[in-house]
């Protein structure tokens, strides 16, 4: 059933619908990060980065630990499992349904050798 999923999944692919916020998740997948960090290659306010964290971290993607006054945030693997094995599902059924439509589509192939291309019109 296509549109059917965990809630859960929905602030995982909303967290990940922004291009920021993928690529702090893209960056954290190489290991944890300051939010300073994680604000170097982006050009906005530092409010407007915590803001997108925020995002990441109600959605499970990512965590965060404050140290003094470092914060110190870490991707969830378990979160991106989650949406890795809800994609994998459709992608196992949207190939199995493209299974079933070649076979038809030969089958219509192999009648229409059977029988002719060439239909007579009627005039």
């Amino acid at each position: 059933m296509l549109n059917h999923h965990p809630r859960s999944l929905d602030p995982i692919f909303q967290a990940l619908a922004d291009p920021t916020r993928r690529g702090m998740v893209a960056r954290l997948a190489q290991g944890p990060a300051s939010v300073s960090e994680l604000a170097e290659p982006f050009d906005m306010s530092l409010p407007a980065i915590v803001q997108h964290l925020q995002v990441l971290e109600t959605s499970g993607l990512v965590a965060s630990e404050k140290i003094g006054r470092v914060r110190t945030c870490r991707i969830e693997p378990q979160a991106l499992l989650t949406a890795r094995d809800w994609l994998e599902s459709q992608r196992a059924a949207w190939e199995a349904r493209f299974d079933r439509l070649d076979a038809y589509l030969a089958q219509l192939q192999a009648k229409e050798k059977k029988h002719g291309r060439k239909r007579k019109s009627r005039a």
